[in-house]
């Protein structure tokens, strides 16, 4: 298969395996109980005017996320049936074998699954972008005037709440595995990325972590929006306002912040402007784990299928 390093792919990591985005399909790997490796592939079809919005900054990095939270869901949905049937010791292998190019759903089913993907990562950002705001103008309204202060405080507690949530859940078995799963997918792209050849062996010799990644993304929706939060022009006088202002920003926010890690993954071979992408980095040290190897051994799999399907898809 001829490699691109031009080439940038993503992915994400899904229950006992890793779903990756190619220009023309995605692919989900999953290793069942019986060790066996299933694959879910889905062509990936946008309408003309998508694309066009998807090359326009700032507009490109809203429609980017809602799009992938769509798609990600039914990957996600994939893998989290195979692990239920596994769990129950429904052995089922020839009915999920057969789902390689729809998963057996019905239309219905698939716009049902990723229009819940997509209401539940808005309904998500909505309540991380206003709890942290209210909680901070109920307990520091009187402290002091200073607008700037009080967005300081207000990133600091959406900082607190999303560490403590996911230092929490990284101690359940099912979440650390997934966290495994997401240190594997960025072990293959940077070892892609680096035009080493794909096994488990060479794979491991990399990061588990990623300039690139989603986790890095989360961190600087909550710095850039501390700076827009700043401008002068945005005031509140009561805790409505600032939340109603706070929701009104946040297509604004979620562009800016996509552009940011675009352009700190850019900058992530140049002296010191590297660092301006650490944050990120070090968020992912609790979204990521170190992966067995049977787990880099699934995330090659799903990478070269992916890779596969793509160039004879071209």
């Amino acid at each position: 298969m001829p490699q691109d390093s031009r080439s940038i792919y993503g992915g994400q990591a899904v229950i006992e395996g890793v779903m990756f985005a190619g220009k023309h399909v995605n692919v989900t790997a999953v290793r069942r109980k019986n060790d066996e490796i299933v694959f879910y592939e889905v062509p990936r079809t946008s309408q003309r005017w998508v694309q066009r919005l998807k090359k326009i900054p700032l507009v490109r990095g809203v429609v980017g996320i809602i799009e992938s939270s769509a798609k990600g869901s039914q990957h996600l949905n994939f893998s989290m049936e195979a692990y239920a049937e596994d769990e129950a010791g429904e052995q089922q292998e020839a009915p999920v074998k057969e789902e390689k190019k729809s998963g057996g759903w019905s239309l219905s089913m698939i716009v049902g699954v990723a229009v819940a993907g997509v209401l539940s990562f808005i309904f998500g950002k909505l309540i991380f972008t206003a709890a942290p705001a209210a909680l901070e103008e109920l307990l520091f309204a009187g402290v002091f005037d200073n607008k700037i202060g009080h967005n300081l405080l207000e990133g600091l507690i959406k900082i607190i709440l999303l560490l403590a949530y996911l230092y929490f859940i990284s101690m359940t078995p099912l979440i650390k595995r997934l966290f495994q799963y997401h240190g594997a997918e960025h072990k293959v792209i940077s070892a892609f990325e680096a035009g080493e050849e794909l096994t488990v062996s060479s794979v491991q010799k990399y990061s588990r972590l990623h300039y690139r990644c989603g986790s890095s993304f989360i961190v600087f929706t909550v710095i850039v929006g501390v700076i827009v939060y700043s401008l002068p022009i945005f005031t509140w006088d009561t805790i409505w306002e600032r939340v109603y202002i706070r929701i009104l920003l946040l297509p604004l926010v979620l562009g800016l912040s996509y552009e940011v890690l675009r352009w700190t993954n850019a900058l992530r071979e140049v002296p010191v402007l590297r660092y301006l992408g650490y944050p990120g980095l070090w968020l992912q040290l609790l979204t990521t784990k170190e992966p067995r190897d049977e787990q880099v051994a699934v995330s090659i799999a799903s990478f070269n299928r992916m890779r596969e399907l793509d160039h004879q898809m071209k």
